[in-house]
């Protein structure tokens, strides 16, 4: 079993007390011991930012058992094709990072409507990777990764209780 990991886990290592940081390193290791833990190029970018060398990122990850597996051009198109898609459907909707549902939000000022985040080619670029190269991605952006990746499997450690 090969599984993704998304920046937003690893930050729970990271950063200290964090809400999901002993959920997220049990499945880790639990994930670990079921096979291998794999990051894209573009994980390994966000992460940059936390160290003050990329030796010292490379030593956390052979410390957690992560390895670096670079995209093929496969996953680089489905990437971006998936986020021409989702910038040719955007409209004005919120959609819930957890279980995806949308809504449609005003200002309580002026009554413009409120646009959700706009998602980066970078979220694509995590998405695509992990259906390229792993069997599933563990984050906790599954309403996401539902919508614009729904053959992706996702594991979020703080539901699945690991």
């Amino acid at each position: 079993m090969i599984t993704a990991i998304d920046t937003n886990i690893l930050l729970d290592l990271l950063i200290p007390d964090t809400r999901f940081g002993e959920v997220s390193q049990r499945a880790l290791d639990s994930s670990l011991q079921a096979g291998r833990l794999v990051i894209s190029d573009m994980v390994y970018a966000e992460l940059a930012v936390h160290f003050s060398s990329h030796h010292e990122l490379d030593r956390f990850l052979a410390d957690t058992g992560i390895d670096v597996v670079p995209y093929s051009p496969a996953a680089l198109v489905l990437a971006g094709q998936t986020w021409a898609q989702y910038r040719r459907q955007r409209d004005d909707t919120l959609c819930c990072p957890q279980c995806g549902h949308i809504q449609q939000v005003n200002c309580g000022s002026c009554g413009a409507s409120l646009r959700g985040r706009q998602r980066l080619l970078s979220d694509f670029l995590i998405g695509a990777h992990a259906l390229s190269h792993a069997d599933r991605l563990m984050t906790r952006d599954r309403g996401y990764y539902r919508t614009y990746f729904p053959e992706l499997s996702l594991l979020d450690p703080a539901k699945e209780g690991t």
